[in-house]
């Protein structure tokens, strides 16, 4: 009885992965659009000191813009939200696929090769550079220099 309990969880576990609940009040909890797409009336149209229109006018409108951009939104994401959805959906598919199925494997496999080939450089340095480079240290080991300051 408590296997079947657990494999009931397991099961509505992997099937709450693919259907979780979204948040229909905050859809933007990571803040990915905070900076971009806040624009507000004011922020794009504003009267100086001494140039103001008729109150209004002023008042109509920030109506018309307010309404509109809600409305053009809405309408806009209506007819393209669910094809965009899937567009970018297949698109991240496939970087994930690509990144999975070619990408990772191609560099672990680069790492496996290049380590022959590091074993084989180092060894070559060792055997050849190294007793060159410690004959010309004792040659130069005894160099000194001194500085003097003539008048």
């Amino acid at each position: 009885m408590a296997e079947e309990q657990t494999e009931l969880e397991e099961r509505i576990i992997i099937k709450d992965q693919h259907t979780k609940e979204i948040d229909l009040v905050n859809r933007d909890p990571k803040h990915i659009n905070e900076d971009v797409v806040k624009v507000d009336f004011e922020d794009v149209i504003a009267e100086p000191v001494g140039t103001y229109s008729f109150d209004g006018v002023w008042k109509s409108s920030y109506t018309t813009f307010t309404v509109s951009k809600y409305w053009c939104y809405r309408l806009l994401s209506a007819v393209l939200g669910i094809p965009l959805a899937v567009v970018w959906g297949f698109l991240f598919a496939l970087i994930s696929f690509c990144h999975i199925w070619a990408v990772v494997p191609c560099i672990k496999s680069y790492l496996i090769e290049i380590q022959c080939v590091s074993r084989i450089y180092s060894l070559c340095i060792h055997t050849f550079c190294d007793p060159l480079f410690e004959a010309l240290s004792k040659i130069c080991g005894n160099i000194r220099v001194a500085l003097r300051k003539e008048i």
